[in-house]
């Protein structure tokens, strides 16, 4: 682990391994931290926050060391992008998108630094009334394994640019690349304790990270059902909480749309990274008249998803992150059987002896009500649900305990907007799915969490505000 700037194991020995899930193979051994290891990283980010050299950097200060991280990930992008495509699965073509990504979050945030605004409050009396805008102190950052370094960047740089320290802690299934990165953060110039990275289980090393009473702030994401369990054990020490939870993202095709782009859009929203994604649109709306030419398109065109080793620069689809989540997509494919009408997929791959490899899944003529419709399978399956009109389409779309994201397919501009305005969701692509802009939020509505990461929103999430009130006038109060 990478601990007040210095690489050190857990205190009672303990390891845990990382696999390939293309191979099942274990290709590394990390430290299994426990609540000791969590204290000793807290205790390094809060003595790194309350002095030393941290809490006297300038905002410009800070935005040029996050400016050099992201210029040595860049620099060593390839090295990166292997590493990430091997140990979570995904296509390299995309872990090298993903690493891109990761940089450019570190030069966005690089720029917020400087950026931070208090105001000025007119109040009526001689008197000047402003605000300061703080770092919140210290941040606990547990980060989930279907974009590991990227979610790294989400929660580091606008923490970072606030000017708090932060304890970050990676999926136990995907770690590696956050191990990788931890030392260049001295390297390139943040002090020791600035950034700690430890490595465990949810429930050794991230329940004690949550309640640790030197943690200010906690920003999480994952599942919904850790995340409720993270409220409840922020709340014995009234942290600040972030939570990016699970979703089952509507994606709404109506008769107008562009039938090739809308087809495209249909299956990138809920096959891309394995389906292994928060706003997959995994529910896909399509209106009565076009919907047996759709479900027909779709299905011919999943046939052409090439599944592969990760490293394959012709791999479109990669296995699962772990065996869990293998045998959890197959439990899903195997119940929708008995819940919808299997037009695709449903199983393991032939020719895949080995690897945690699952077919892209298409079910049609899915109710709503089905658990395959309603519950978050974080795998390639998809639902494909008829509607008849706008209002049929509303209804269904937000009917779910899920509000993340959203997607809109029609050329009628005034319909779309109709519905981008009705639907619960974060966010709302129109004719498009799932492209993100770190310029832009990202967080959900209802059980989807709460809280927004990324653009201006990223960065007021690990801000406290200061009500300054400076006395101008030389009379005494006089009350007594």
């Amino acid at each position: 682990m990478y601990i007040d700037g210095r690489r050190e194991e857990s205190h009672r020995g303990a390891w845990l391994p990382v696999y390939d899930p293309s191979t099942e193979e274990v290709i590394a051994e990390v430290p299994d931290a426990g609540a000791d290891d969590i204290d000793c990283a807290v205790q390094a980010a809060v003595a790194a926050f309350e002095s030393g050299p941290w809490p006297q950097t300038t905002a410009q200060d800070r935005g040029r060391l996050l400016f050099k991280m992201a210029e040595r990930i860049r620099a060593h992008a390839p090295v990166l992008a292997e590493l990430e495509s091997r140990n979570c699965g995904k296509p390299i073509v995309e872990a090298e998108y993903d690493i891109n990504d990761a940089a450019t979050c570190f030069e966005y945030y690089g720029g917020m630094a400087t950026k931070v605004l208090g105001h000025v409050n007119p109040v009526p009396d001689n008197a000047l009334s402003f605000t300061l805008r703080e770092p919140v102190g210290v941040a606990g950052q547990i980060i989930p394994w279907n974009y590991p370094l990227l979610m790294a960047a989400w929660k580091l740089a606008p923490a970072l640019a606030a000017g708090c320290t932060c304890v970050l802690k990676p999926a136990e299934q995907t770690p590696l690349t956050a191990l990788e990165i931890a030392g260049w953060f001295e390297e390139v110039g943040f002090p020791p304790g600035v950034v700690n990275v430890v490595t465990g289980f949810g429930e050794s090393a991230g329940a004690p990270l949550v309640a640790h009473p030197g943690v200010n702030k906690i920003a999480f994401t994952g599942s919904g059902a850790v995340g409720k369990l993270i409220v409840k054990s922020a709340a014995d020490t009234v942290k600040r909480v972030t939570l990016e939870l699970g979703g089952k993202s509507p994606n709404i095709f109506f008769a107008d749309a562009d039938f090739e782009a809308a087809i495209d859009g249909a299956l990138f929203g809920v096959f891309i990274n394995q389906g292994e994604v928060c706003s997959a649109g995994s529910r896909i709306l399509v209106e009565r008249s076009i919907y047996s030419k759709f479900v027909e398109a779709m299905v011919e065109k999943s046939k052409r998803i090439r599944l592969g080793a990760p490293l394959d620069r012709e791999t479109k689809m990669g296995p699962l992150v772990s065996k869990d989540q293998y045998d959890r997509a197959r439990q899903y494919q195997e119940l929708g059987k008995s819940e919808a009408r299997l037009v695709a997929g449903g199983g393991r791959p032939v020719g895949q002896p080995i690897g945690y490899y699952v077919e892209p899944t298409i079910f049609a003529d899915v109710d709503n009500s089905a658990r395959i419709a309603r519950e978050e399978i974080f795998g390639p399956v998809a639902a494909v649900i008829p509607f008849e009109g706008e209002a049929a389409a509303i209804r269904i779309a937000n009917d779910s305990p899920y509000g993340l994201a959203a997607a809109v397919w029609s050329r009628d501009i005034f319909r779309a907007f109709r519905v981008v305005k009705a639907i619960r969701a974060g966010i709302v692509w129109v004719n498009h799915m799932q492209p993100t802009y770190v310029e832009a939020p990202w967080g959900g509505y209802k059980q989807s969490g709460f809280g927004r990461e990324l653009g201006p929103w990223g960065i007021e999430e690990y801000l406290e505000t200061k009500h300054v009130y400076v006395n101008l006038n030389e009379q005494p109060i006089g009350w007594y």
